[in-house]
């Protein structure tokens, strides 16, 4: 895994970084667990503009992602390492020993031809997923349930990863990518390792192009709009602006956006650290 720098022969290959794609193995995906998408535009089930800059892009198709792992007991083998134009991470092909196939998020590190088992007697070895309960403190984990069945929620992004602190009661301690550090039901399910393709951080596009081809359309600034458009628009000379604010006013820099009643507040221990 790495990435690629090119020559500068255009204004668009000078800055322009991304990745290799070399631990792929697979071109074409596995067509019983692929269905096709369709592209909103940004706009919802009356055609109105709900969300700004959305639009074109190229086609996809949707890879359905087991993120349950229920399969508990049944090994399988990793066919192989594909590429997901719905995620940054990478995800890995399973061939289960009764003959069923599915997806998972590909930790890194993992090969194609390795075993991979689910459920509380597997090792704790990477692509195995296991109950917090037994998984030793100190593990990096990544994928983690946050209600027992219901499915990973948590550290789902390339290169993220978790790490098990403690056990308290019925709850393990875990440290969030964010620093946060939480409780969550020891009953619920994490894989162990970190998320595949780790560089995906540090990739450059090196040109507005390439943000068209992923539906990225072009972002007018709120400055330059009315003030019947934007919180921030109208204005005479250098009286435009005021407070950065969102189209619909809330303050975008600085305000607390998280409910103080949240039922999941009493789960945090420590809150995650600002940017600096």
């Amino acid at each position: 895994m790495g990435l690629r720098k090119f020559k500068p022969t255009t204004p668009g290959q000078r800055n322009k970084i991304i990745n290799k794609f070399d631990n792929i193995t697979a071109t074409k995906p596995e067509k019983s667990l692929v269905v096709g998408k369709k592209s909103t535009g940004g706009r919802n089930n009356r055609g109105k503009m709900t969300i700004g800059y959305i639009g074109g892009g190229h086609k996809r198709r949707y890879r359905f992602i087991d993120f349950k792992r229920k399969k508990d007991g049944v090994p399988a083998v990793v066919k192989s390492i594909e590429y997901d134009p719905n995620r940054s991470a990478r995800i890995a092909l399973l061939y289960y020993a009764d003959g069923e196939k599915s997806y998972i998020l590909a930790p890194n590190g993992l090969q194609v031809g390795t075993t991979v088992m689910s459920g509380p007697n597997a090792a704790p070895e990477i692509g195995n997923t296991l109950p917090l309960s037994h998984i030793p403190l100190g593990t990096v984990i990544h994928n983690i349930e946050l209600r027992p069945g219901e499915g990973a929620k948590l550290v789902r992004s390339a290169g993220a990863f978790a790490q098990l602190v403690s056990r308290e009661d019925n709850y393990a301690i875990i440290k969030m990518p964010s620093c946060e550090i939480r409780k969550i039901l020891s009953s619920c399910k994490a894989t162990i390792g970190s998320v595949s393709n780790p560089d995906h951080i540090l990739e450059k596009s090196g040109k507005a192009g390439r943000g068209r081809w992923l539906g990225y359309r072009p972002h007018t600034r709120g400055v330059a709009k009315n003030p019947v458009d934007h919180p921030m628009g109208g204005g005479e000379g250098r009286a435009s602006g005021g407070h950065p604010r969102s189209p619909k006013g809330l303050y975008s820099k600085g305000l607390k956006t998280r409910s103080p009643k949240k039922h999941s507040s009493k789960y945090i221990i420590e809150k995650r650290k600002k940017k600096k």
